[in-house]
């Protein structure tokens, strides 16, 4: 199983019109070159074993993009679309691919979207086929 949720930087949370295009190019390498070369890196092994997991993991804006948020809005579409082509293109050869979508921050402290309950939801699209996309909790 191959889990790609790293954290964003800060300047990824920029307004569109005022994020440099050094940025949003550093999201894109982040949010969409970064999870092509892991998958790359796993995939000879899970095709050769006829199994195999992806979960990519990333905010609401993967799904509804913000203005105020340019960097993650941009690059986790990217991830988000690259992620449901694999769901496509793999799915037949027994390999998963899935997208969990977290709205907002994690927190330590509740039972429903803290890390307990993120843990649990990851494992169950490892081991329960299903669409591509599932979400934490509902969009706001």
């Amino acid at each position: 199983m191959l889990q790609y949720s790293p954290l964003p930087a800060r300047h990824y949370l920029r307004p569109v019109t005022e994020t440099p295009v050094a940025d949003i190019l550093e999201a894109v390498r982040f949010s969409v070159l970064g999870p092509v070369a892991a998958v790359n890196a796993v995939l000879p092994g899970m095709r050769e074993a006829g199994t195999g997991t992806v979960v990519l993991i990333n905010g609401g804006t993967s799904v509804r993009p913000r203005a105020g948020y340019a960097g993650t809005s941009i690059g986790f579409a990217g991830e988000s679309a690259y992620g449901q082509m694999l769901h496509d293109a793999l799915e037949p050869e027994g390999i998963r691919v899935r997208q969990l979508v977290v709205p907002g921050a994690v927190p330590t402290d509740d039972p429903e979207r803290g890390p307990d309950a993120v843990a649990e939801r990851i494992w169950g699209l490892h081991t329960t086929p299903g669409e591509f996309r599932a979400f934490l909790s509902p969009l706001d």
